[in-house]
């Protein structure tokens, strides 16, 4: 430790009480936290790159100051996806600290950690109340039966409209129309349920018929029209 001459000529003034950081909530108790190990919690949040043409959701559960486990999500360039399947490799084992300056190789990731980051140690985490936290494998249930990503797509033109073509149900293949041409319900496949069926041996028509399910007011449709063709 390097003083200035300034520095060590002062007399020495006590600094009075130290109570430490402010406690945060984190798995259903208040922690002050001194040191990374300290930092515990489970959350997710947003990333974007710098031309904001892809973002990243990213899902970290950190137990004692170590990722243990991190999910990867993304959309908007292809190269995102390679740098997402890094990152599911890099991150676990990691502490917070390391993580926070570890190159995800994407922006859109790279931001996603930083926020989350800001989200952890602030205490600001989805399990910041609940004791014990989540256990190992939990964010899993984000992604539902066949362990896929929730996407949304849609489309539309002032010229033709609108079109659904994925959303959170699945892969939307007939978009329902009324008299006046509105959407009022769809077709749609669980891929995630299907490709499950077709691993256990059942033949892909037959599965494609047992994931294929509607919502809406489908059955009352005057029209039904393929969104990507029609």
């Amino acid at each position: 430790m390097i003083y200035s001459h300034e520095v060590q000529n002062m007399c020495v003034v006590a600094q009075g009480p130290k109570n430490g950081p402010a406690p945060i909530p984190q798995e259903g108790k208040w922690v002050q936290a001194y040191d990374v190990k300290d930092i515990s919690g489970l959350t997710h949040g947003v990333g974007w790159c710098a031309p904001q043409q892809g973002a990243c959701k990213l899902t970290l559960n950190v137990k004692e100051g170590i990722i243990e486990v991190a999910l990867i999500e993304t959309i908007g360039c292809s190269g995102m996806t390679h740098s997402a399947a890094m990152a599911a490799e890099i991150l676990p084992g990691k502490t917070l600290l390391e993580a926070l300056n570890s190159d995800l190789v994407c922006d859109a990731i790279n931001v996603a950690m930083r926020e989350l980051f800001l989200q952890i140690s602030y205490g600001r985490t989805q399990t910041a109340f609940s004791e014990g936290g989540l256990p190992i494998g939990a964010g899993l249930e984000d992604l539902g039966k066949g362990l896929r990503s929730q996407v949304g797509t849609t489309y539309g033109t002032q010229a033709k409209g609108p079109r659904y073509l994925e959303l959170a149900e699945g892969y939307v293949v007939e978009n329902a129309l009324n008299d006046l041409n509105e959407i009022i319900g769809y077709k749609f496949v669980h891929l995630g349920k299907m490709m499950e069926m077709i691993g256990k041996g059942i033949e892909a028509n037959e599965a494609m018929e047992k994931a294929t399910s509607t919502y809406g007011r489908y059955a009352d449709a005057v029209k039904y029209i393929d969104p990507r063709n029609e």
